[in-house]
């Protein structure tokens, strides 16, 4: 269990914003879903579903993680777990699909580098692969059985007077990305 609460933190914050709706679409924004020069990552995210070896990751094990992203850094924390993971992450929209590189400086994956490709799905959300390896940037959103891949939908989260992180237009239920093989 230990390994993949590693891996669900190096996922999340590697995968910065993933997923509106199941439909890749976020219906409280005119935003294209491609358009990264208007996109802001900074803020805190929360997967809304993910597939890591192939193995749908269950409900519990999702609202546990949360993802910081500020100025280019990134913190990912797992409740129950005494550590975060941090470090610092590059993008690169020149190619397509977009890439991403990770590098962790503290916690769990310290001076390991994570590679992965997103893909903006609205406003608020945002879908991210990474090849945990490290080997190389994953070429299509897919975490097939038998891979160190780890696909996530994350959505932005606001806070509520309670106090308490929403998903904007938060649904009840977790449902993993859009992935064909799970």
């Amino acid at each position: 269990m230990p390994y993949y609460r590693s891996v669900a933190l190096i996922l999340c914050l590697l995968s910065i914003q993933v997923l509106a709706d199941d439909d890749g679409r976020d219906s409280q924004t005119d935003q294209k879903p491609n358009d990264t020069a208007a996109f802001q990552y900074d803020g805190i995210w929360k997967p809304k579903g993910a597939v890591l070896g192939g193995v749908v990751l269950p409900p519990p094990a999702l609202e546990a993680i949360t993802l910081k992203i500020e100025k280019g850094k990134y913190e990912v924390t797992v409740k129950g777990e005494d550590h975060s993971d941090t470090g610092t992450f590059t993008l690169d929209e020149t190619v397509t699909p977009k890439r991403m590189t990770i590098k962790s400086e503290s916690g769990p994956n310290k001076g390991k580098t994570i590679l992965a490709i997103y893909e903006i799905k609205g406003a608020d959300a945002m879908r991210v692969c990474y090849d945990l390896s490290g080997k190389e940037f994953p070429k299509e959103f897919k975490a097939p059985k038998d891979t160190e891949r780890y696909l996530v939908g994350y959505r932005r989260q606001t806070f509520e007077a309670a106090g308490t992180a929403k998903a904007p237009g938060q649904t009840k239920g977790v449902s993993a990305p859009n992935s064909e093989d799970e």
